[in-house]
Parts: C-alpha cells; sequence; structure tokens
C-alpha cells in the first residue's frame, strides 16, 4: 500500500485507537512495579504514541503533499533524475514529451474532453539539459471542440513548493478543476496548464539554479520544457503567450523565471513566495562559489542592479499567518521603482502557508495571468 493510500491512513488510525483502549484496559494489570509490568507501560504509551504522530502525519501528507511515495519519504526515489542521452534522440520513443496516461478533469461533464477537458500525464526529456522528469498537462475543453481545431492556445507553467508532488496541483489545489469553471464563466481565456514540480532532481532541491556540474534546472524551465510543449501541443508561439505560476518554492522559481527571461515568460506570480534562493541540507552547494551566479538567484539584487525586465509579476502573502508579508511589501516598493516591470499582489488578511491559503488565492491568480497572456 502506498504512502498516500487511504487504506494506510484507516490502519494507522485504526492502530492508534485500539492501542489507546488497550493502554485503558491493560493499565490496572500492569500497575506493579516489576519490569515486567514497567516495560509493559512503556511499551504501550510508545506504540500508542508512535501511532498517533503516524496518523497526524499520514494525514499532513495527504493534505499537503509533500510526499508522493515512501521512496520518495526515505530518499530513495529513482523514478525521476538527470539523464545522459548520448544518442541525442530525447525520450524512449524518439521524441523529448510522451504521453504516457490520460485522466478526465473533476468538473460536470468531465467525462468527455469536449465539455470537461482533458488531463495528460507526460515524460519529458530536456533537449539541451537531458533533465527528465514528469508533468501534467490541463488541456481546455476547446482544445478538442472542432470550432477550435486550428486555434492556438496560452500555455502556463504550474510549479508546486518543495518537496511537494504534481498531483497535488489537481487533487488539493485544483488548479484544471477552477481554470474550467472561470473559463466557462467567461473570466478567464481557456488555457493550457504544465503542472510539475520544481523539484526536477529529487530528493535535491534546486531551487531553479543552473548548478555548476549539476542538473541545469533554470535553464530546463526557461528553455527545454516550453520547446518541448510547444512542439507537442497547440501553444501560442509568440513571447506573450507563456506564464507561469508557483507555490512557496515553486513561487521564488516563477518570480525568477518572468524576471530572467521575460522574452519566454510575459508573466510570473509567486503564491506565498520568498525572493533569494536559499543554502540548506536540501539544496547542497547550489553555486560552487560562484558569486555571480549566487547575486543572480536574489531577485531583490537582480533588480537593483540589471536592467528592468519587461514583464508582469504577481506576488501574494498575508497581513497574518505567512512569514514573508514584510519581505513582500519590500519587494512592492522595489519593482514600483523599476518603471518597466510591473507588479501586482494579492494581500490576505489572515491566512498561512498551506493549501487553503493557496486556493483562495488562485482564481484571483488565475484571472490575472489570463490577462497578460496571448493565444497568438
Amino acid at each position: 500500500m502506498g504512502l498516500t493510500s487511504n487504506k494506510v491512513l484507516a490502519l494507522v488510525i485504526l492502530l492508534a485507537v485500539l492501542l489507546f483502549i488497550g493502554t485503558v484496559w491493560w493499565w490496572p494489570r500492569l500497575a506493579r512495579r516489576t519490569w515486567w509490568s514497567v516495560s509493559g507501560r512503556v511499551g504501550l504509551l510508545l506504540a500508542t504514541q508512535v501511532m498517533l504522530f503516524a496518523s497526524i502525519g499520514l494525514s499532513a501528507n495527504q493534505a499537503f503533499g509533500f510526499y508522493a511515495s515512501w521512496a520518495d519519504l526515505l530518499g530513495r526515489e529513482s523514478g525521476e533524475g538527470v539523464v545522459v542521452d548520448h544518442n541525442g534522440a530525447g525520450g524512449p520513443n524518439g521524441g523529448p514529451l510522451q504521453v504516457v496516461d490520460t485522466q478526465q478533469v473533476a468538473v460536470s461533464g468531465g467525462a468527455r474532453p469536449q465539455t470537461g477537458g482533458q488531463i495528460q500525464k507526460i515524460d519529458i526529456v530536456g533537449r539541451t539539459t537531458r533533465i527528465a522528469t514528469p508533468a501534467y498537462v490541463y488541456l481546455p475543453p476547446e482544445y478538442f471542440q472542432r470550432q477550435y481545431r486550428t486555434r492556438t492556445f496560452p500555455a502556463v507553467t504550474v510549479l508546486t513548493g518543495y518537496p511537494g508532488t504534481a498531483q497535488a496541483l489537481i487533487k488539493a489545489l485544483h488548479f484544471p478543476q477552477t481554470a474550467n469553471r472561470l473559463a466557462k464563466n467567461g473570466r478567464i481565456q481557456p488555457m493550457i496548464l504544465v503542472m510539475l514540480r520544481p523539484t526536477v532532481a529529487p530528493p535535491r532541491d534546486t531551487e531553479c539554479v543552473d548548478i555548476p556540474g549539476g542538473p541545469q534546472t533554470e535553464s530546463f524551465f526557461a528553455n527545454d520544457l516550453p520547446e518541448a510543449v510547444s512542439a507537442h501541443y497547440r501553444v501560442g508561439r509568440t513571447p506573450g503567450s507563456w506564464g507561469v505560476i508557483g507555490d512557496s518554492t515553486g513561487g521564488y522559481c516563477a518570480l525568477k523565471l518572468a524576471v530572467r527571461h521575460p522574452g519566454v515568460y510575459a508573466a510570473g506570480a509567486g503564491l506565498s513566495p520568498y525572493y533569494k534562493a536559499p543554502i540548506d541540507r536540501t539544496t547542497g552547494d547550489l553555486f560552487r562559489g560562484d558569486k555571480a551566479l549566487r547575486n543572480g538567484a536574489d531577485l531583490r539584487w537582480y533588480l537593483k542592479n540589471r536592467p528592468a525586465p519587461d514583464t508582469s509579476l504577481l506576488v501574494t502573502s498575508s497581513r497574518s499567518g505567512e512569514s514573508n508579508y514584510k519581505a513582500t511589501l519590500n519587494f512592492i516598493d522595489l519593482v514600483k521603482s523599476k518603471g518597466r516591470t510591473r507588479i501586482s499582489s494579492i494581500i490576505l488578511d489572515s491566512g498561512g502557508h498551506n493549501f487553503n491559503t493557496w486556493r483562495r488565492e488562485i482564481p484571483g491568480t488565475l484571472q490575472w495571468i489570463s490577462g497578460r497572456l496571448s493565444d497568438r
């Protein structure tokens, strides 16, 4: 049974309840001072607490999508990573993008792509970076309707936080469902969503940096991903056809990609972002002593010391519950001083660094980015 299985969660909760009942039942019988009684009391208390914390941990993981599997949790995931293909072919079947599965969107009429759209699971191999990663692509209903068979659509790269799972963008944050609803109500234009985690070399947190001697993550998102998707799907060909959205680590990446690659991403939205790549045990040494690379990963330094990029940015925070509130206000003031770069914000009265907060911000974010992208 998988880490995110409801059966695993139910089993652990059941064991916790049974151990609690067993502790109450056996406690009087273990009230003596013999080594057997003391060991029994310690064992029951320890087992009950372990099951209780396991229940809480599994529930939190299902709610927030931290880890997708036991291997992911233990740092032993091997299904994703950086590959080197010396044949220059791309994916296993000769292309940089392969569709490996399809699923319906959880909306009314979702069984038919013409009414509900479709979610496709894909595998991508970067043409230049050789980074291989899975992703999910949401195609709107119009993509399958005959009257739009020659139409191109704007595309939005949607990134999770770290460690995060791409499935959480569908199951917990409801990006496809929200985009479908907003488009039906005429509040956004139909858009293609490319949903994945920024961690393309797990378990390492690469922070969308081109690491010297390591994964070229920034180049993958700035060049290889749009190239592969545009070659496979009907995506607009102009520079204004692509946007990027992310939460937490993904939010930092989204802003970074829009700031450093405005010719690719016309707009970038960071939900609860930070503004400088951290260095910790999950990232390792990202810059290998390269000061220019380190400065370039600091968005505030970049905006202060480089020409203002012609792009649009959106940042979100809350007055109570988010640790980035003051940093976000400072970032807004900095961008406002750069006349060529446009800045918008969503500031909630309260809201923590969690899925519930981001679900409240996603409809406005999708409307904002839709108004800044072209389908040409």
